[in-house]
């Protein structure tokens, strides 16, 4: 018979928030998948137990190659623990190859759930939570950045990222340039940790404190695109709705965001009709 996969959840902060089941099936695995052995062996240390079964490395650099070493021992019918850093395996983590490759094989997987910065995150955020999206980590580069953000730019879910913290004040940045320096949001730090921090706030307002200076793990929460009326792509209803915006005291730059996206229209097409052809 073959065995079971089973991908367990591990503590973003606090080793007493691990779930009751993971030490059991830490006791109970052949072979344990970490993504780094030795904050692995941390956490058993901190937990107090012993893991019996092999121990082996499975992370972003390796993953391809060890896919097919542990699907191998899952068809001889041992027990694999895959455990991230923190949080759920697969989530951004290493651990959808194994999955996919499991189930095609019609090997057994399950999980042990437990901590997520993704769902703490949208918790404490303050933000709408009945409907939402995760959108892992922006693109480090800023054109492939700025056009994944205006394709988000009319999303009306809550939207959840990752975010590392010598990159946050740039991703902050262009989120207000794309959706609109108003829009609400939350900068999520060490959830679950002595130094926990949850910054709320606009886009704009988050992007000049984040200028500061940002440590530990961030998770982003950013609300989604409000309902309202849409604004109609000719130009002459383009520069009014941006007009109108500025009366009411807002940057030309965030007016110009906002009412692109409205109308549904990249920046720069808005811009042109603002600058050059108005």
């Amino acid at each position: 018979m073959a065995g079971v996969l089973v991908l367990a959840a591990t503590p973003i902060g606090q080793a007493g928030d691990a779930p009751p089941r993971l030490a059991e099936e830490l006791g109970a695995a052949d072979v344990v998948a970490a993504e780094d052995t030795r904050r692995f062996k941390r956490l058993v240390t901190d937990l107090g137990i012993e893991v019996p079964g092999r121990v082996v490395s499975y992370f972003e650099g390796n993953e391809t190659a060890r896919t097919p070493v542990l699907v191998e021992a899952l068809e001889s019918g041992q027990r694999v623990v895959l455990v991230t850093d923190a949080g759920m395996p697969s989530v951004s983590d290493p651990g959808y190859r194994v999955v996919a490759a499991a189930v095609e094989r019609g090997i057994r997987v399950t999980a042990v759930p437990g901590p997520s910065a993704v769902l703490t995150a949208l918790a404490v955020s303050g933000l709408p939570v009945d409907r939402f999206c995760f959108e892992g980590f922006l693109p480090r580069k800023a054109g492939e950045r700025a056009r994944r953000l205006a394709e988000l730019a009319r999303e009306p879910r809550t939207m959840v990222f990752f975010e590392a913290p010598h990159r946050t004040a740039a991703a902050l940045g262009a989120m207000a340039g794309a959706l609109g320096g108003d829009r609400p949001a939350a900068v999520c730090r060490e959830l679950t940790k002595t130094h926990e921090e949850v910054r709320r706030g606009g886009l704009a307002e988050l992007a000049a404190w984040a200028e500061e200076g940002v440590r530990g793990e961030v998770t982003l929460v950013v609300s989604g695109a409000p309902a309202g009326p849409t604004v109609s792509s000719d130009p002459e209803s383009l520069r009014a709705a941006v007009a109108a915006l500025e009366e009411d005291g807002m940057r030309r730059k965030e007016a110009i965001a906002q009412v692109a996206v409205a109308a549904g229209l990249p920046k720069r097409e808005v811009y042109q009709v603002v600058h050059v052809d108005g």
